[in-house]
């Protein structure tokens, strides 16, 4: 494998190669804060936060990690765990639908344990209210019975540090956001930093990467090294079916067509979503459910898959009459902008479609 020698470290940190697809996510999960590439100030405040804490002989401030998708949430929750030396239970705000869920599951911890709650935006209200307590008193009410005779019975929860992580930070309520110690923001990740992520798991799986390859897969990825990885597998798969197994820049290019990957990381649902705002209403502005409706997708798949990458990527714009299309968007798919089109995401020109309302929540 060729590439920067600074990156020979980050690369060699299992002697078996990972060659299953369903032990990847775990065998390419980083093991300590040290292995974990990216997010240098996240890094640096919670090795304070977690090393005070063992300083001090107890357990860590209940944590909160807030982020888009994909930028390693989960891989942090189980380093906080380990860099503890404690276990970590792992379950979802989805999962937690009644209090007595969570109170099951606060009364089997042991002190000093980690307990992750994903999307904990999303947990019901009765776990969430039971959930206050337990953070800041470690104890819960248990009510048992019905009507006046119900009583409640106070149980005592072992100290215990919860992770919180959500893709909607904003959703959480102000209760709930409060009771958290420390509250940290996952950024994407620059180029650069994908290619250390790249080699890094090219090195796990036992795969010749070329580091030109890796440089335009990590700028094909979004910024997210989730879909750095998962580009990875797919382009590993091409180069062993067609190639010799090594993967070059004209094989990673090869295969990033094959599976509907431009240039600049865009999907077949991301163009279909510029194409319908360019060609069918003729740049916009035009409302997210209508646009769904054109490409054949729901309007929250729209707005929060494809929407927020395209905004981010200068395509498309946010405004109070709905999406537009920038210039950029335009040249994207060979076409000339009309004149008056947006340049950046301000200044959008106003035009009605259909005499349809445009006015689309934000």
């Amino acid at each position: 494998m060729t590439g920067d020698p600074d990156d020979l470290e980050d690369r060699e940190v299992s002697a078996t190669p990972v060659r299953s697809d369903g032990d990847l996510d775990a065998g390419l999960r980083p093991r300590s804060l040290a292995d974990f590439i990216g997010q240098p100030r996240v890094c640096e405040q919670l090795e304070l936060v977690l090393h005070g804490a063992k300083g001090r002989g107890g357990t860590p401030d209940h944590i909160l990690l807030s982020g888009p998708p994909g930028l390693g949430k989960t891989s942090l929750a189980m380093i906080i765990a380990s860099e503890m030396g404690a276990a970590i239970r792992v379950t979802s705000g989805p999962a937690l639908e009644r209090a007595g869920d969570l109170a099951a599951m606060l009364s089997n911890l042991v002190e000093g344990d980690v307990l992750f709650i994903d999307e904990i935006h999303r947990i019901a209200r009765p776990a969430e209210e039971m959930l206050y307590l337990a953070m800041e008193d470690f104890r819960v009410d248990v009510v048992v019975g019905k009507g006046p005779g119900a009583t409640s019975i106070p149980l005592d929860v072992a100290p215990f540090t919860l992770v919180g992580a959500t893709t909607r930070s904003g959703s959480l309520t102000g209760p709930l956001r409060d009771r958290f110690g420390f509250t940290a923001h996952m950024e994407f990740y620059d180029p650069a930093e994908l290619v250390r992520v790249l080699n890094r798991s090219a090195g796990i799986l036992g795969m010749e990467l070329r580091l030109d390859a890796s440089e335009e897969i990590a700028r094909r990825s979004r910024g997210t090294p989730r879909i750095a990885n998962r580009l990875l597998r797919r382009v590993r798969d091409y180069a062993e079916v067609r190639g010799d197994g090594s993967i070059t820049v004209d094989v990673a290019r090869a295969a990033l067509k094959v599976y509907d990957v431009d240039e600049l990381g865009f999907d077949r649902l991301d163009r279909a979503v510029l194409d319908a705002l360019i060609r069918a209403f003729g740049g916009g502005p035009v409302g997210v459910s209508t646009l769904a409706v054109a490409v054949g997708e729901e309007p929250a798949t729209v707005e929060e898959v494809c929407e927020p990458f395209l905004v981010r990527a200068g395509m498309i714009a946010r405004t109070p009459r709905g999406r537009v299309a920038t210039a950029a968007a335009w040249h994207h798919l060979g076409l000339t902008p009309p004149a008056g089109a947006m340049n950046a995401s301000f200044g959008a020109r106003p035009r009605d479609i259909g005499g349809e309302s445009l006015f689309d929540e934000l």
